[in-house]
Parts: C-alpha cells; sequence; structure tokens
C-alpha cells in the first residue's frame, strides 16, 4: 500500500548506479528524460531520481549504467520507563567521556525547544522537504532522542548518557507522512559521516533490501562506522532492513520482564536486544501525557489508555472484576477491572454506565498494560497497570483512589524503534571509555557480554542478549583492543575467527567477513 501510495503508474522512483566516470553522461540522460533527481550520491557512484515509466528501459541500456533499482520505502518502526537504563547497565558507566562520541539518529527530527532536549550539545541536517531538522511534526525522531540522552535535570526522563556531554547529529528523513526512501537513508549516512558520526542509530527499516544501500553501510563499516537498526514489529521471521545487512546490528525489542516482545521480528540477523515495551521517553511538547494513580496515598506507575479522556477523578476504589457489566459503585467511584474477555473500551464504557468516575485496568499476564481504546469515545479517565500493583490495588478495595491523565511532554511507545536507542546510546558510552577501539572491537564486546536471554547461546529472538554497559566496559579492562586505549590488559577485545568458521553475524568474527546464505554462512 505504501508504494502504491508512493509511486503512480506513470512514475517510479528508482536508485541508478553509473559505472565509474559515468555520471555526467547519465546526468544528462536523466535530464533528457524529465527526471527529478533526489539525491546524487556520489560515493556509491548512483543517484536516486524519479523518472516517467516509459523512460526506465531507456536508462537501463545507457552504456554508463551499471543497474537500476528500486528506491525502496523506509519507515519509523513505533507502536506504544525508563526501566529500560538500568537494565542496560547505563546508569552503572558514566558518560563523562562521551564528548569524544557523536551519535547520528536517521529519524523525524528533535523537538529543540523540550525541557529534556535542549541542554544537549546537538546538530542536525535536513533532508529535503523535510522541515527543519530541530522540529519534530512525526515525534517518533524526539522519543528515540529522549532515549539516547535526555537530560539530567529533574524534569521528565534521563537518557542512557543523561548529563549533556555525548554528541548529537540528527538527520530529519521523516516528515508528517512518515516514510522516507532507501536512497534518502543511503544519503542520510554519508551527512552522518560527514559530521564525523561513530554511531548511527536508525529506528526504521522495510522488508526488502536494497544493493545501493547495502553498499553504504557496508563502506561506512568498513570506514570506522558502527550503524544500529531496528530489527522490525511485525512479528514474524522476515529480514527488515537496513538492520539485516551484516554491517548493521539489528536490535529486538524485549519488556520488563526480559521476555521478547510478540511484535519483535526473529531473524538470524538480530544480533543484540535491548527495552522496546511500554518504553518512557520525550515527545514533542503537548503531545504526550501526564498519568498518575494515587491510592491510599502510594502512587503506583500508570500507562493512559490510547485515546484516554482528560481529567482527574477521585472515589473510593471499587472491584468490578472483568467489567463485563455496569460497575461503578453507585456512583462516584474509581473502577478496578481486569484485562480480558472485552476490549478495554466497553470495559471503561461498562464503569462509566455504572457511574464510575475513573477506570483502572490491570494485566493479566506479567507486565505493564499499554492499551487502545480503539477511538471509542469515552467521558472519564482510564489507565493500564501492571498485574502485580493490580493484584496490590486488589487489597485495597473501599480506599480512596486519584486517578490522572492529562496532555504533557512524555509517552509510553512500544517496539523495536523503542529498543534500538538503548543499544546505541550503551555502543557510544562504552566506545567513549575505549576510544582506541574500532568499531568491529566494540560489536564484539557488545555481544561478547550481552546478558543470554532465552536459548542458551544465540538464538534469533534474543540475538546473543540484552545489551550490557558495565558489562562491556568492564571486558574492555580486561581485553585491551589492538589500537590501544581498551583499559588495561594483554591481548585483543575478540579473537578473528578462522576463514572457513561458521558465524551468524559479524560479531563472530570481529570485522565484516560473516557471509553466506543463512544457515550456510562462514568466515572469509
Amino acid at each position: 500500500g505504501a508504494t502504491a501510495f508512493a509511486q503512480s503508474a506513470d512514475q517510479q522512483r528508482v536508485v541508478v548506479n553509473y559505472k565509474a566516470g559515468g555520471k555526467g553522461p547519465v546526468m544528462a540522460a536523466l535530464s533528457n528524460s524529465k527526471g527529478k533527481v533526489h539525491h546524487e550520491l556520489d560515493r556509491l557512484n548512483a543517484v536516486a531520481v524519479t523518472l516517467p515509466a516509459a523512460a526506465l528501459n531507456g536508462i537501463g541500456r545507457n552504456p554508463h549504467v551499471e543497474y537500476v533499482e528500486t528506491d525502496e520505502l523506509r519507515y519509523p518502526l513505533a507502536q506504544t520507563t525508563p526501566y529500560g537504563i538500568p537494565m542496560v547497565q547505563a546508569d552503572q558507566v558514566g558518560d563523562a567521556l562521551a564528548g569524544n562520541q557523536t551519535v547520528c539518529i536517521i529519524d523525524s527530527g528533535y523537538e529543540l525547544a523540550h525541557e529534556d532536549l535542549s541542554a544537549n550539545t546537538v546538530s542536525g541536517t535536513n533532508d529535503s522537504g523535510t522541515g527543519n531538522w530541530y522540529t519534530d511534526e512525526h515525534g517518533h525522531g524526539t522519543h528515540v532522542a529522549g532515549t539516547v540522552a535526555a537530560f539530567n535535570n529533574n524534569t521528565g526522563v534521563v537518557g542512557v548518557a543523561p548529563n549533556g556531554n555525548l554528541q548529537l547529529h540528527i538527520i530529519k528523513v521523516f516528515g508528517a507522512d512518515g516514510w522516507a526512501y532507501s536512497s534518502t537513508l543511503a544519503s542520510a549516512l554519508g551527512k552522518c559521516e560527514d559530521a564525523g558520526a561513530t554511531v548511527v542509530s536508525m529506528s526504521l527499516g522495510g522488508s526488502r533490501a536494497n544493493r545501493t544501500e547495502r553498499r553504504a553501510f557496508d563502506n561506512a563499516f568498513g570506514r570506522g562506522v558502527l550503524s544500529v537498526a531496528a530489527a522490525g514489529n511485525d512479528g514474524n521471521t522476515r529480514h527488515s532492513y537496513p538492520a539485516s545487512y551484516d554491517s548493521v546490528i539489528s536490535v529486538a525489542a524485549i519488556d520488563s520482564t526480559k521476555t521478547v516482545a510478540d511484535f519483535s521480528q526473529q531473524t538470524d540477523q538480530v544480533e543484540l536486544a535491548a527495552p522496546g515495551v511500554a518504553v518512557l521517553s520525550s515527545v514533542p511538547t503537548g503531545t504526550g501525557s501526564n498519568v498518575s494513580v494515587i491510592v491510599a496515598g502510594a502512587g503506583y506507575e500508570a500507562i493512559g489508555m490510547e485515546g484516554s479522556a482528560t481529567g482527574t477523578a477521585t472515589g473510593p476504589l471499587v472491584d468490578c472484576g472483568l467489567g463485563t457489566s455496569a460497575c461503578g459503585g453507585g456512583g462516584g467511584a474509581v473502577c478496578l477491572i481486569q484485562r480480558g474477555d472485552i476490549a478495554f473500551s466497553d470495559k471503561v464504557l461498562a464503569c462509566e454506565s455504572g457511574g464510575g468516575v475513573a477506570a483502572i485496568i490491570y494485566n493479566n499476564v506479567p507486565g505493564s498494560l499499554s492499551g487502545t481504546l480503539g477511538g471509542v469515545a469515552t467521558a472519564i479517565p482510564s489507565v493500564g497497570i501492571s498485574d502485580t500493583d493490580g493484584a496490590t490495588l486488589g487489597g485495597q478495595i473501599g480506599e480512596t483512589a486519584s486517578v490522572t491523565v492529562e496532555t504533557g511532554n512524555y509517552a509510553f511507545f512500544d517496539g523495536t524503534s523503542m529498543a534500538t536507542p538503548h543499544v546505541s546510546g550503551v555502543a557510544a558510552l562504552v566506545w567513549s571509555h575505549n576510544a582506541g577501539c574500532t568499531n568491529a572491537e566494540i560489536r564484539a564486546a557488545l555481544g561478547s557480554t550481552a546478558e543470554d536471554l532465552g536459548v542458551a547461546g544465540r538464538d534469533n529472538a534474543y540475538g546473543h542478549g540484552l545489551v550490557q554497559a558495565k558489562a562491556a566496559v568492564d571486558f574492555l579492562a580486561l581485553n585491551a583492543c589492538g589500537g590501544g586505549g581498551g583499559g588495561g590488559g594483554g591481548g585483543g577485545a575478540c579473537e578473528l575467527a578462522p576463514s572457513g568458521a561458521s558465524c551468524t553475524s559479524n560479531s563472530d568474527c570481529c570485522s565484516n567477513s560473516c557471509k553466506g546464505k543463512p544457515g550456510s554462512k562462514t568466515c572469509k
């Protein structure tokens, strides 16, 4: 559907790869064909262009053209707190040295005026047609940036590197429409390199590979850049790109119980896992929510139902079971409802019809509850809480409860998009303490020290496991990188696997050298 929207029957957006020295003749041919040029990818001997469909065959037969391919769509991979910060051990590693690292975030922009982002050291670049990099009409990029570097200022949340030392560069490729192209991504990658990026963070992807894009990431890895991307949110075993290129770290999403999210794609390219369910972070001012639940004077972590009415309501807490019938304590009560059997919206409406003033719905499986009312109009504030907090509140029936849902500057999002910046931030944090390491050595250290989850060893759901900042720093302190600066001790961060050894990703070889088809990859 997105491809049909992006390209009409008589216009096609493609990437034309020309032979060495062939740019001039190719550009002339494109001009004669009334092509609209979007990106000149000089480092890759390629140009992204929209052409009349009738001109494609002629361009493909041009003697100066190597090949022509579809310019594939790329999307932000978000669905819906910073519990992830201690989970990845970011709170155990200082960021005082992080000024020697630059994380380049390719996304929908960055709200520079946000209370948790304005104090950072940040620069940016706009992609044509998307608007200013320091605004964010989509909201996705601001959420990602907050996970990387939300400021430690007693407001909102904190990021992996919270003290303003980490260098950020923002490439805005998504506008309000929320999609871009593989050539846009290749172009943005080049701009990241121009800005001195050491780590490139991409909470985005698409289902089809692109040769030009692959070359861009392979080349960038060879020049020392570490690229990190979201594994995908389709909940299947299909590859997503750029995450599934060998030169990119593919990141899966887990929840607060360290269980892989049901939406997280599971492939042989998944390398690391990080928190990606109910992740609280910054969003453009006024587009998020402030949510609280207070019962008998004690506060409980809650997530506002998507589409909830706003406001604050107070009343005695009543047990409404599964909320399948009117229940509001005869009027003026706060309904405690278990998840299950019927839609969240029906539960809230049942509370409302019984005179209830607010609804608290608790999970029936481990973990926080993030839900939606599906566009159904309700008149009372409604929130989700965890199964354990629900059990606790079950013993507080009759106590005074207060529920607040108001607009704010933060929101809970789900997605491998939310997991990716945890890994990007940790990579930069670890690298800042080991500036003499190569990108391959940092990558190998992250894989070697990840907390193994799921079945023993690397698997397609979790990769090597949950990324661990402190464990990686400690590992490199004992296993100095080949270039020095690893913090003492002899030997490299890892030992290169011999040619012919089996491998599943580049980190097994500590270089961009794991080649072959899935199931038969070997080190070259």
